[in-house]
């Protein structure tokens, strides 16, 4: 009896030891690292990520063979690389078991890309040589989440990744302190334009050049040029032998004529009074009709000169301006002998002035007659606008380009001749069903894009574009109907994007 509880004390101290060793192999075991290939029992791998100082999201996967990331459960492994020398960028991807490279025909592989404002887009994959290749390009930005779904064999795998590129995360705060405005891009009417480059040209149908008409010696010039002159005033005085002898036949032609009248009166009278015969009255009458003849050529002759009929000198020519304007040009000068057909001064009317304009051939449809056009100086700040007046039928043989001509208003002598000018021609008007405004283009790269946003997230958006009316501009391909973007002071976003540092990582 004295042994009992000796044996009851020893079970105790057995049930105990046996207790504490599963209790401890439970807590070893829940307390143990996974295995290398636990993670993927779901068929399920995605790349590590890390936060860097500023904040932003990248991936570590493994670098493959080439140069892509590569991703293995079990024995089966795939390496995913975005190819783009020489090609539009696509996905290349290579098989590997037990580390050595797989016939690519013998693994089923879908890959589905989901971007901020998109909707997911899959890629399926044909057998190219050694590799699978995407049937489409992988458009820029390469910013994303990767799923791969592939199967070898009757095994599935799916495989994850995500990369960033030209992104940067800013709230609606940070944006109202710099002045960026959001704005949707949406439908538009976008008045289409043809930018031109002509030259201002005195208006030649208001340009008159002065000739006398007469020879003679130039007594006294009364205008130089730049002189703005009135119709009718007095240029210069030329003396003229020939218009001497203008006015003394005018002189002599009215003092027969004024004899001729009064022969005629007096022979009617007596020819009603039956005191002279009719012959008398009648050879009176012809006379009187040939000296009326006589005095009204000589004083047409002096009009056709403008000159005047009478004067205290009759060698004195005066010319005078024939319109209001402005003397572009004079050569003339006292006591210098002018000829009949020397042209003296030049005048123009400035109130309106050409522009003369050089139109590309295939351009010239463009253009019609009574169109509008915005005319710049390239020389100081100013502009108005001008109507098309003239466009050339001919297309010159070695500059391939046409003449056309813009008719300017020039109230207050602005636009001078010989002054370089760009012409904006409104071609026509167009309704487009997505448009953005020109503030918010930017370049990032080689792309021309507009940074949407999604969230506090802002990313850069390739896009194709067409017209343009300097305002607004044509989307053809890369943004949506409603989505948002940058429009002001959108460089202040690619300034941050730079500051960031953003990876282009395949």
């Amino acid at each position: 009896m004295k042994f009992k509880p000796r044996k009851k004390q020893t079970t105790i101290i057995i049930i105990v030891v046996v207790v504490g060793l599963l209790l401890g192999g439970l807590i070893l075991g829940m307390g143990k690292a996974q295995p290398p290939g636990a993670e993927q029992e779901s068929g399920h791998t995605e790349t590590k990520e890390h936060v860097d100082e500023k904040g932003h999201a990248s991936t570590e996967p493994q670098k493959g063979p080439h140069g892509g990331k590569l991703f293995t459960k079990d024995d089966y492994a795939l390496e995913v690389t975005i190819f783009e020398k020489d090609v539009e960028p696509e996905f290349r991807l290579y098989a590997y078991k037990n580390g050595k490279p797989l016939d690519p025909g013998a693994s089923q592989v879908s890959v589905t890309l989901e971007r901020l404002g998109r909707k997911p887009q899959m890629f399926t994959f044909v057998k190219e040589g050694d590799y699978l290749k995407g049937n489409a390009i992988v458009e820029e930005p390469h910013s994303f989440k990767v799923t791969i779904n592939a199967r070898y064999g009757d095994k599935p795998y799916q495989f994850a990744y995500s990369q960033e590129e030209a992104r940067v995360t800013m709230s609606d705060e940070q944006l109202k302190q710099n002045g960026v405005q959001i704005l949707t891009a949406g439908p538009a009417r976008i008045k289409t334009s043809l930018q031109l480059i002509g030259e201002i040209r005195l208006n030649e149908d208001r340009t008159v050049h002065v000739v006398p008409r007469l020879s003679g010696i130039v007594e006294s010039v009364r205008a130089n040029a730049g002189d703005q002159v009135k119709k009718g005033q007095v240029l210069a005085v030329i003396s003229s032998q020939s218009l001497s002898d203008q006015r003394s036949e005018l002189l002599a032609a009215q003092k027969r004529l004024s004899l001729a009248r009064t022969t005629y009166e007096r022979e009617k009278t007596l020819w009603e009074e039956k005191i002279s015969a009719e012959q008398d009255y009648l050879q009176a009458r012809t006379t009187l009709q040939e000296a009326q003849i006589m005095a009204q050529s000589a004083q047409q002759k002096l009009a056709a000169l403008g000159a005047s009929p009478s004067s205290s000198n009759l060698t004195q020519y005066e010319i005078r301006s024939p319109i209001d304007g402005v003397i572009t040009n004079k050569s003339i000068s006292t006591g210098t002998v002018t000829k009949e057909d020397a042209n003296i001064f030049v005048i123009s009317d400035l109130s309106t002035v050409w522009v003369d304009l050089t139109v590309r051939a295939e351009d010239i449809n463009v253009l019609k007659t009574g169109q509008k056009g915005t005319v710049k100086s390239s020389a100081f700040d100013a502009q108005d606008t001008g109507t098309v007046s003239y466009i050339g039928a001919l297309v010159g043989e070695q500059t391939r380009t046409a003449k056309a001509r813009l008719v300017l208003a020039n109230p207050k002598g602005l636009w001078r001749p010989g002054l370089p000018v760009n012409v904006n021609l409104v071609a026509g008007e167009v309704d487009v069903p997505v448009a953005v405004s020109a503030d918010a283009i930017q370049t990032v790269r080689d792309w021309t894009v507009v940074f949407g946003r999604y969230g506090n997230l802002l990313e850069a958006r390739p896009l194709e574009l067409g017209r343009s009316d300097g305002k607004l501009i044509e989307v053809l391909n890369g943004l949506s109907v409603d989505e948002k973007y940058a429009g002001t002071n959108s460089f202040l976003i690619k300034a941050e994007l730079g500051k960031a540092s953003a990876s282009h990582d395949h």
